[in-house]
């Protein structure tokens, strides 16, 4: 509403969790409204300074911590794995910037 934050990362990141949650036979608004997801993807992964600056940054960064999420409450032995993919890819994010940063357009023709 204030726009404080992009849309793109908790969409991203709540998203994947319920795609794979549907892939894997899982209970989907069960995964998605529990433990700490939706108060992670609005307001841990969204922090200014541990995410990609980029659109499509914070869209693989909210796919990712989703993907990880998954491994760890499906095939982990904890069931809430929502701060340990934040932190995980927080590792990433400057891979995950260099990526996706823009690249200014050089006029001329390469000889």
């Amino acid at each position: 509403m204030r726009r404080v934050i992009t849309w793109h990362t908790p969409v991203a990141f709540i998203g994947t969790v319920a795609l794979m949650s549907l892939v894997c036979g899982k209970d989907v608004p069960g995964q998605v409204l529990s433990g700490g997801l939706l108060l992670g993807a609005f307001f841990m992964a969204t922090d200014y300074a541990t995410t990609p600056n980029t659109k499509w940054g914070k869209i693989i960064f909210g796919v990712g911590c989703g993907l990880i999420t998954i491994l760890i409450r499906f095939w982990g032995n904890y069931p809430e794995g929502v701060s340990y993919s934040i932190l995980l890819m927080n590792i990433l994010t400057p891979y995950i910037s260099k990526l996706t940063r823009s690249k200014p357009l050089v006029g001329g023709v390469e000889e």
